[in-house]
Parts: structure tokens; sequence; C-alpha cells
């Protein structure tokens, strides 16, 4: 079955940036509402992945099709620092920034507990955000999360500066050049991210080329290919206390530090093992979940809200 794409925006509210100040930056964000109806239940909070153009607007299709099935939940997504509509300083960010930037949002902006739906490896931050305010944290949604050894296994700190250095120079600058052409999207959507080179459309192509078209945009992506988001997260993902739902792709690819694969069914029951109020499901899709699959991704994550909160 071919993942599927959602284009129907009839049950989407028009959502124009709204902006609050965090540290001095100026960051941006969206609230989505159901139209012609009231909103209901927990509100979810989603945190968009790091990469080449990157942005809350990852989120658009899911948003749409969220409210396209009759949910009624407010949807707030923000803008992490350095992407999107927000500042993009020239620092290195580290998973810990982002978490605080985002208590920071839910403290100020929000005032009450949320969802949090997380996409790949942006679970450290989430993981975090649970550590800094787990008071305004009702429950989590992961979405294809990384391989279990990425977030076990802390490399040496040496690394991620020598990788940070390298990228910070006039190569990265030339690099990100590049990494902003049509071409390399297109070849490392297809090679990393999709199950269908199909689903590799001109709206996910076009998305990119606007996010990426701030140079400035490279220090956050310079920043997670550095491994600033490493560490071993083995007691903070045991210690969390919310109800957790991790949804993994049939096709979910990814190598380990020590080069074996691991299946997604592996991967899956890594995550099961550790959290301990956890639930687990396996959706048609590789690595980008709620871009490629977006109606079988929220299929599969309602009943977990409904049910649950």
């Amino acid at each position: 079955m071919q993942p599927s794409a959602v284009a129907n925006t009839t049950n989407l509210t028009a959502s124009p940036s709204q902006f609050y100040s965090w540290q001095n930056y100026r960051c941006s964000y969206e609230l989505h509402q159901p139209i012609n109806t009231t909103s209901e239940g927990i509100p979810l909070l989603l945190i968009h992945p790091i990469g080449v153009g990157l942005s809350r607007r990852f989120w658009q299709r899911f948003c749409c099709e969220w409210y396209n099935i009759g949910q009624r939940n407010s949807i707030y997504n923000p803008d992490l620092l350095g992407c999107g509509e927000s500042d993009m300083p020239h620092v290195a960010y580290t998973s810990s920034d982002w978490a605080e930037q985002l208590q920071f949002f839910l403290q100020t902006v929000v005032q009450k507990p949320v969802i949090v739906v997380v996409q790949g490896a942006l679970l450290p931050v989430a993981i975090q955000l649970v550590q800094k305010q787990s008071n305004l944290i009702a429950g989590l949604v992961l979405s294809g999360p990384p391989t279990w050894a990425l977030m076990t296994n802390k490399p040496p700190e040496w690394q991620g500066k020598f990788l940070w250095n390298v990228l910070d120079s006039p190569f990265g600058i030339a690099f990100y050049r590049y990494a902003r052409t049509p071409k390399f999207l297109r070849s490392f959507s297809i090679r990393q991210l999709f199950a269908s080179e199909n689903a590799v459309d001109a709206e996910w192509l076009n998305t990119l080329l606007a996010g990426a078209e701030n140079p400035a945009s490279r220090h956050a992506v310079f920043s997670f290919l550095a491994g600033f988001w490493r560490d071993d997260y083995t007691s903070f993902i045991a210690s969390i206390q919310q109800p957790t739902l991790a949804v993994m792709g049939e096709t979910a690819s990814s190598i380990s530090q020590d080069n074996k694969k691991e299946t997604p069914d592996e991967r899956l029951a890594h995550y099961l093992a550790c959290l301990p109020k956890s639930r687990g499901i396996k959706i048609n899709g590789r690595n980008v979940l709620p871009y490629e699959s977006t109606t079988e991704f929220v299929a599969a994550i309602a009943p977990f809200i409904n049910e649950v909160f």
C-alpha cells in the first residue's frame, strides 16, 4: 500500500504566525483550532524535526488531517530557535536549549498541560522537556524515534566539538549551499526519509527550499549533525510516567553505531521495554510518518489520545 497524502484543508482554521520572546530571541508559532466549533480535549504540542529547510511547516498535512477526521484538540505548532520564522542566532544549539525554549513556551503561552507529539531524533528535546516541566506534559507520541543505540550511547565530547568546528567554517557554508539544491534534497529524501520515491513531491521539496533560503538556518542543522543532541537517555526514558505511544514505520531505517541494522520490531521493543506506561504500533511508511503517511499516522494516534486522555 502506498503512503497517503492529505490535501483537504477544509477543517483547518487560517493560523497566522504568532510570536513570543525567549532570552531576547523572537520565536514563532501557530495555533490551530477546529473551524466552526469549539476546541475540546488536551492540546497537542508538536515538535518538528531538524534538517535542511525543516520547520513547523513539516506538520501542515498532519494538522489538516487531524481536523478532517473530526478531532477537536487545539494544536500548538512552534518553530524551534534557528528554524522557520524564529530567530537564527549563530550558536551551537543543544537539545537542552530547545527544551528550555519549549518549557518557556508552555509556561507563558500555552499555560496548560499538553500531549507532546515529537518527530524522529528530536525525541531528546521531548525527554528533557518532561524532565524540566513534567506537570505540563500529559502524554507523549513518538513518531519514528531513533535507533536505541543512538539514544543510549553518548559519544565523546570532543567528537561533537570537532564536527561543529568543521561545519562552522567556509567548508560548511559551501556544503550547505549544495545541500539546499533540489537535486540534493530529493536524493537525500529518497535515500533516508521516504518509503516511496513518489512521495517526495513538489510540496515537500518546495517547503524545504523555502525553509533553507536563509543561510543562517544552517546553524541548527549543523548543531544536529554535530550530535549535540546525543547522550545516554536510558534513565530519563525509564523515568517517564506519562502515557506514551511509539509509532514506527514498517520500513523505518537507520544504522546504529555498531553497524548492525536494527529492525523496526527490535527498535519498538527497546522503547516499550524501557518506557513504564507505553504502547507501540507500526504503520505504513519509513521515517517521516506524519508527512508521508499522514492518514495512517493520524488514525494510529487518535484512538490513543481519545482513550487515554
